[in-house]
């Protein structure tokens, strides 16, 4: 089938499919059949982690749908308690097993725990050595870029970091656009906790677009220019969430300021400068994306 998702073009000149699937806390039979009707539906990018323990069930579901790996746009993560050059490159073998692949589209860091500059410096080799096309961050915030900045040779692609109506980042978006960092967006939907969908001001705005209010709150980050990787393990909405690029389907300016006036500063996860959680996160956590 094909797709009507746009791409946005990464520092490096590799594309990335502005909507994505998320796989975070899907079990092995909901990624089989979430990874397949995405397919189905015209998804050309899937999001993993290693710490999502389901990289083998991404792996297989892709292979059930016959699609050719070309057309796909695959990223994991390396977790907080893999830290050092070894342990990195270890780890990101282990991932490619896991998903049956021979590269990866995208490798980020999960969260900015203490000796991230030594896993960073094993993705450039690994870039270098063309098994990632490209390579990035996830969760950090402006000083966590400049710190990498210091050892770096290569500037991060990608950060995907947790944003919503009610969690806009608005500097932080700033900054990323500034130093042509892409901007991806997890828990674009504001999770469970936080009812974005719920607002009235959006659903007042999905009634004057016909469209639900997931559409719209989705719509907004699309035209904020983010990349988008929403989470369902239901068929109708996993094909409802890439239905933003009718030609009519335009939030205008007003509406766009209505949302902006929703940002309320409320996280859905952590706060990547919480030290405490960056030393327990070798635990498992459900919290955290």
């Amino acid at each position: 089938m094909a797709t009507n998702i746009p791409y946005i073009e990464l520092t490096n000149g590799v594309t990335i499919p502005q909507v994505g699937l998320g796989v975070f806390q899907m079990s092995d039979d909901e990624v089989l059949n979430s990874v397949k009707w995405a397919i189905e539906s015209g998804y050309r990018h899937i999001d993993t982690a290693s710490f999502y323990d389901n990289e083998e069930a991404v792996g297989k579901a892709i292979k059930t749908t016959g699609i050719d790996r070309k057309y796909l746009f695959i990223t994991t993560k390396v977790w907080n308690d893999v830290r050092g050059y070894d342990e990195t490159i270890a780890q990101f073998n282990k991932s490619l097993k896991k998903l049956d692949m021979d590269y990866l589209d995208l490798y980020l860091i999960h969260w900015p725990a203490p000796g991230f500059e030594e896993n960073w410096r094993a993705m450039e080799d690994l870039y270098k050595q063309g098994k990632i096309k490209a390579i990035g961050v996830s969760n950090f915030k402006a000083h966590h870029i400049e710190q990498l900045m210091k050892t770096a040779t290569i500037a991060p692609m990608v950060d995907q970091i947790e944003t919503h109506p009610y969690f806009q980042e608005n500097e932080l978006h700033k900054y990323l656009k500034d130093h042509h960092i892409a901007h991806e967006s997890w828990s674009p939907l504001g999770g469970g906790v936080n009812k974005v969908i719920a607002d009235p001001v959006i659903k007042q705005i999905a009634e004057n677009h016909q469209k639900s209010p997931a559409q719209v709150v989705l719509r907004w980050h699309i035209q904020r220019g983010e990349i988008i990787i929403p989470k369902s393990i239901h068929e109708n909405r996993i094909k409802e969430n890439i239905q933003l690029f009718d030609y009519h389907f335009n939030l205008t300016p007003e509406e766009m300021e209505q949302i902006s006036q929703l940002d309320s500063n409320k996280r859905v996860g952590s706060d990547p400068d919480d030290t405490e959680f960056l030393k327990k996160s070798s635990t498992y956590s459900t919290q955290n994306h």
